[in-house]
């Protein structure tokens, strides 16, 4: 039985894995209206569930084990059959995935840069020296500590809604946040600022949605395939490599982004140490029709970082000393 067979059957019943937080929830949403739309008989079910990345709030991904401490317990559920595929914002998935699993469609990205927001200020020149500034990601710190030496850094865990909350009360003089999420929940007005990709380079992934499903599921996959993206996907393809190449995870202040322009793919990565006090920088671009031309622009900028030295940087940081080879 061909795809085009298999996507003309039907589903009866489709069960979407999600964490509970309004953001996934939402992005589950999202999935489940587009599969009504393309399957009006289908019942589609939501299984929310808790993970350990939403359990652990007093310490960083860091120093917890990870992105993957999102995506586990859903994983599961596909395993065990309790789901049929798990929705992700592709950011926060591993840059390897779990022998069994595949992406079975990735979705149009929505805006990929980093959002400012704060109640008092328009933007991070205009906060003055001392502010505290809260973010959850190494490579925004990064760039924080680079590029704004005189604020002051601190961390920022918890859902959106328990992020701005912080920030409502006062406990921080600004944050950072993607600006995918506030667009997604309704909340663009609370973005002061949009930042330049120039100065804080996104990461890879961010601001698409991946669908991740069993491996060996020809049917699901078929009936997936109206809601995949090819654009977004080979961009997110070339950034994901950049990461895995050097054996990227949230340990390390890595960005990766794509865009195209006139047919062509262009591809910028970031290492930075997280003091912000070397970041390296490469970019490359190239038509690109195929994953495998998009897997090979990302080692291209991968190789081009590693001969300047990422690797120490990665190397160090898994060491546990800061960054700074030889530290």
């Amino acid at each position: 039985m061909n795809s085009e067979t298999l996507s003309a059957t039907p589903p009866r019943t489709l069960v979407i894995a999600s964490r509970e937080s309004r953001l996934a929830m939402w992005q589950a949403e999202h999935v489940r209206d587009a599969l009504h739309k393309l399957y009006p008989s289908c019942d589609v079910k939501i299984l929310g569930m808790t993970t350990r990345g939403d359990q652990i709030l007093d310490r960083t991904l860091s120093k917890v084990g990870g992105k993957g401490l999102f995506v586990k317990e859903l994983e599961t559920a596909l395993a065990d059959g309790r789901a049929d595929l798990a929705v992700h914002s592709l950011k926060d998935v591993p840059m390897e995935l779990p022998e069994g699993f595949v992406l079975g469609a990735v979705m149009e990205r929505e805006d990929p840069r980093d959002a400012f927001v704060s109640n008092d200020y328009a933007s991070l020149s205009a906060l003055p020296a001392g502010s505290v500034v809260g973010t959850s990601s190494l490579r925004r710190e990064a760039m924080l500590r680079a590029r704004y030496p005189q604020l002051v850094v601190r961390p920022l865990r918890g859902n959106l809604d328990t992020r701005l909350a912080k920030l409502d009360r006062g406990e921080y003089a600004a944050i950072i946040l993607a600006a995918a999420g506030l667009k997604r929940l309704g909340l663009g007005a609370r973005i002061r600022a949009l930042l330049d990709a120039g100065d804080s380079l996104p990461a890879a992934g961010q601001g698409a949605l991946g669908i991740e499903i069993r491996a060996g599921r020809p049917e699901l996959a078929a009936w997936l395939a109206p809601l995949h993206h090819e654009a977004t996907a080979l961009a997110v393809e070339a950034e994901r490599m950049v990461s895995r190449a050097l054996g990227g995870s949230c340990e390390v202040p890595l960005a990766a982004h794509a865009m195209w322009h006139d047919g062509a793919l262009h591809l910028k990565g970031r290492v930075s140490t997280p003091d912000g006090a070397r970041v390296l920088a490469a970019e490359a671009s190239a038509p690109v029709t195929s994953s495998e031309r998009a897997l090979a622009l990302g080692r291209e900028v991968a190789a081009s970082l590693e001969a300047q030295g990422a690797l120490e940087i990665v190397r160090s940081l898994a060491a546990g000393n800061g960054g700074q080879p030889g530290a």
